[in-house]
């Protein structure tokens, strides 16, 4: 009887994954997600599935048998891809999974801020119906969007605000032509700037490389309006998250809405947790009950499809598979 592949998970997903891996395969989930403890438990293991705990090049260069390594979600920046690539290991993510769910979570939130629903819920349950005259709540109607990236969750929120709110959108996309993002209703912009001085609410679709760490600094967040909102949702580090938190103190900007932290989880004693003008979730904007599925179910299968000679749907490292051939 031939051996079994062996498959890790160093985090587990949804059953409806599991379900994918028969009798071909031997599926395990690490007692320990830390490099220290994966590396005790790589023999033999030709595919590592990752969701938030990383997959560094210590835990690649020990693993002698690895062919592919498939993140659970969009951004694989928890992952070594230069490490993998070297080796011709492919990486495989979900960009389609998640991308409903996350345009969702913004337009919930971005609608939140504009009306204040934390702050004016958290004030009635303290007994201050006073709260109601504060007149801190606007429309969004007919009020600029400015996105930084028009990829697929960015053009889904273009397309739910202006359905929604009547939002205009304006964006910053330097990989994307004029027309492309006018048949989605965007109008691009020459440069990043020009979204944050203009826009009402910003927000932030743009995946986490060396060139976006930090993209959002503390000199563009100040040239927004004192009105405005950012809403982040992509990664946290792309955001100085200090310079976030001194704009939302001294009312350079009106708001925030975070689903991302460049500490996660984050410290106890962060300042965001201090502050009424702040929306927090715990990375959570693809955490639906379909979308779990979905990305586990498009994770497992491309683990299955790269393991038993099939092509995988999503590469992310075109360069490793086109080397396998």
């Amino acid at each position: 009887m031939a051996d079994k592949i062996k498959v890790l998970m160093l985090q587990p997903i949804h059953e409806e994954g599991f379900k994918l891996f028969d009798d071909r395969f031997e599926v395990i989930v690490a007692k320990d997600p830390s490099p220290a403890a994966i590396k005790t438990e790589l023999a033999g293991v030709q595919g590592i599935i990752v969701r938030i705990a990383g997959c560094p090049r210590e835990i690649i260069e020990a693993a002698p048998d690895l062919k592919v390594i498939a993140k659970h979600g969009v951004g694989p920046d928890n992952i070594d891809v230069a490490a993998a690539t070297e080796r011709s290991i492919l990486v495989l993510n979900t960009p389609d999974a998640n991308a409903v769910s996350v345009a969702e979570h913004t337009v919930s939130a971005i609608g939140a801020l504009a009306k204040r629903a934390l702050y004016n819920d958290r004030a009635m349950r303290a007994g201050n119906w006073k709260v109601r005259g504060e007149l801190k709540a606007v429309d969004l109607d007919g009020k600029v969007l400015g996105l930084v990236g028009t990829g697929k969750i960015g053009s889904l929120v273009a397309r739910k605000c202006r359905g929604a709110f009547d939002m205009r959108v304006i964006a910053y996309d330097p990989y994307v032509n004029a027309g492309a993002a006018a048949a989605n209703g965007i109008t691009l912009v020459d440069n990043l700037a020009d979204v944050f001085r203009q826009a009402d609410v910003v927000s932030l679709h743009t995946p986490l490389t060396p060139q976006t760490r930090k993209l959002v600094s503390a000199e563009l967040i100040g040239t927004m309006k004192p009105s405005a909102f950012l809403v982040n949702f992509a990664r946290g580090e792309v955001v100085d998250e200090a310079a976030l938190i001194a704009a939302l103190q001294n009312g350079t900007i009106a708001g925030a809405a975070l689903d991302v932290f460049e500490q996660e989880p984050p410290a106890a004693d962060n300042p965001l947790f201090a502050l009424d003008n702040v929306i927090l979730s715990p990375h959570s904007a693809a955490q639906t009950a379909e979308c779990v599925v979905r990305m586990s179910t498009t994770t497992a299968q491309g683990v299955v499809d790269a393991l038993t000679g099939g092509q995988p749907r999503y590469v992310y490292n075109r360069e490793a598979l086109n080397n396998r051939k």
